[in-house]
């Protein structure tokens, strides 16, 4: 009986120091900086690893050009290949906290991450 305690109480250690671990690396998310583009690199969008978008960077010949329909739509497939990004590379930084731990449904809940 008293073993199951032991096995309890150390499975809570276990938890606890993994949720210090996982606020440590969501901290460390606002520091992380991807990049997407679109239009052969002509739109750049950086976010970090927390899905916030940091920078745009546009060519200044697609602004010089005043097509806007256009702009906006490289805008826009930029902007998601960065987010994209942002949330892999979170999930990677998350799955590296939890590497070797059993639980099931965590790999899963890991990669809805941010979602």
């Amino acid at each position: 009986m008293f073993k199951g305690l032991s096995n309890i109480a150390g499975m809570m250690k276990q938890a606890q120091e993994m949720q210090a671990k996982m606020t440590e690396v969501q901290e460390s998310l606002k520091d992380l900086q991807v990049s997407g583009e679109a239009g052969g690199g002509m739109v750049k969008v950086i976010a970090n690893g927390q899905q916030e978008i940091i920078s745009c960077q546009i060519e200044p010949t697609l602004l010089e050009s005043g097509d806007r329909e256009v702009l906006e739509d490289l805008f826009v497939s930029a902007a998601n290949a960065a987010l994209a990004n942002a949330k892999e590379a979170a999930s990677e930084k998350m799955s590296e906290v939890t590497q070797g731990l059993n639980i099931p449904g965590l790999q899963d809940a890991l990669s809805n991450f941010g979602k």
